[in-house]
């Protein structure tokens, strides 16, 4: 395990991962992917550029992480009220009565409006990389805690490879990037995560629901044809954070032990960024089911302005409306 998470963080500085040759750096080359920052050395830059994500290790502390474990485990409890987050549960076991409290939830959703958890948001050691990705003006617009149950069996602790891109109604591209933060010790075999370097070069695929044999989790919609594409692995240690471009080709494995599998992420783009019609594209699907879960809920809103209503401003200011 150590000698894993050694190989890629040592990847990471010296220009190579598995296997995944970062390029040269002759000449200082134009960079797309990140913006000038002293923050990030050329090699962290041109491994960016190159394979669509960048492991930071030690970058959260302990003391926020385990005050966001005990908020996760107070929602589980209900010893708190949620107030607006979503609390998840894996489908193997959404229609149980007998099991309750942090067995039942394998995630907590859209808490830039919690006190505590969105002090992860607003961590500044995070939100100083977050500025060589998308600069200073910096929106929180996807926020989640995901606590990877133990596999009941069914497999649905897995999520399928998917690019976040999919679930998200704003643009550019290129100025969104996810922060994920292990909170715990995270191996191949509690599900780390897996990625496809090199993918974030690319475009959107279509998104379905994988066929999978005994169910999938809600919204839990995944690409087709890349079963058998080389993937890396990433160990994480507590603290270790990665970021990676929203274009990324990216999943986990399932849970094989007995204990969970914590981790803390968040989306931030630029506050620059602008909302799209995604009518006709192939992120329809995905639009109308968010859609339809709003209106059960009371809300009728369009899929843009849910997107507004669940992001904050986190550094910097948002634009200044044009009369």
């Amino acid at each position: 395990m150590a000698e894993a998470r050694l190989k890629t963080v040592l990847g990471h500085m010296n220009g190579h991962v598995n296997g995944f040759q970062q390029g040269s750096m002759n000449g200082h080359p134009r960079f797309r992917y990140t913006l000038d920052n002293p923050l990030l050395s050329l090699e962290q830059r041109q491994f960016y550029e190159d394979n669509g994500f960048l492991v930071i290790p030690r970058l959260v502390s302990s003391q926020l992480l385990d005050a966001c474990k005990e908020r996760f485990l107070a929602l589980c409890d209900r010893r708190l009220p949620w107030n607006g987050i979503t609390m998840m549960k894996d489908i193997s076991l959404a229609k149980s009565s007998t099991v309750t409290g942090e067995r039942l939830y394998n995630k907590a959703q859209d808490f830039v409006y919690d006190d505590v958890l969105f002090q992860y948001c607003l961590y500044p050691p995070i939100l100083d990389h977050i500025e060589c990705f998308i600069g200073p003006n910096i929106r929180a617009m996807h926020t989640m805690l995901i606590n990877k149950p133990p596999d009941t069996g069914s497999q649905t602790s897995r999520h399928p490879l998917h690019q976040d891109l999919h679930y998200f109604p704003f643009r550019p591209a290129d100025r969104i990037v996810c922060a994920w933060t292990a909170m715990e010790r995270i191996t191949p075999d509690n599900g780390c995560l897996i990625v496809l370097p090199g993918t974030h070069k690319g475009v959107l695929h279509q998104h379905d629901y994988p066929d999978w044999e005994k169910g999938v989790n809600k919204m839990y919609h995944g690409v087709r044809g890349y079963d058998d594409h080389p993937i890396v692995e990433l160990p994480m240690e507590k603290g270790d954070t990665v970021f990676f471009h929203p274009i990324l080709i990216h999943g986990s494995g399932m849970n094989r032990t007995n204990g969970f599998r914590k981790a803390i992420s968040c989306h931030y783009s630029s506050a620059d960024m602008e909302y799209i019609d995604i009518r006709g594209t192939s992120q329809e699907n995905i639009a109308k089911e968010v859609e339809e879960i709003a209106k059960r809920r009371g809300m009728e809103l369009e899929f843009q302005d849910i997107w507004r209503f669940r992001s904050r401003l986190c550094r910097g200011r948002d634009p200044i409306p044009v009369a």
